[in-house]
């Protein structure tokens, strides 16, 4: 894989531009512009399989290598989002459950928003598979889930 740099496309299948950012070889930060950027690369890998995830369906992102620079509490929640089956939703109390935090505490289900909210990399952490607001774009998140359920 590429070491490092910005890379963006048109991705058919969301009807939107994907920009990556990686560095040493590990995605740091995923956007959703309404173009690509002037310094942007058309030509990545990940690019190239997100297209191919997202158009023939049955593969995931979870082996995609990403660099979280979160506070630990919120990688623990992000890192348990990535375990989220494709296809598969699950609400806050649950994430929470999964990140090792109390789903009925009220600090914690913040702290599971605030993650989610903040979440560097959409895509390869799907925050789409929370019922829950997160930095994956609403048209998205609704595109996605109807990719991965099938309903497409």
């Amino acid at each position: 894989m590429q070491d490092a740099g910005i890379y963006a496309r048109h991705v058919p299948a969301l009807d939107r531009v994907v920009e990556l950012g990686v560095a040493q070889g590990r995605v740091v930060g995923v956007s959703f512009p309404s173009e690509s950027s002037a310094d942007a690369a058309a030509d990545h890998p990940l690019l190239d399989r997100l297209e191919d995830v997202l158009g023939e369906g049955g593969e995931d992102l979870a082996d995609v290598e990403v660099a979280l620079t979160v506070p630990t509490d919120r990688r623990a929640v992000l890192e348990a989002v990535r375990s989220i089956p494709r296809g598969e939703t699950v609400d806050v109390a649950t994430l929470a459950r999964l990140a090792g935090l109390d789903g009925e505490d009220e600090s914690d289900r913040a702290t599971v928003e605030a993650a989610l909210r903040g979440n560097p990399i959409p895509l390869f952490v799907p925050d789409h598979r929370v019922e829950a607001p997160g930095a994956t774009p609403d048209e998205v998140v609704r595109r996605l889930r109807a990719l991965e359920s099938g309903a497409d």
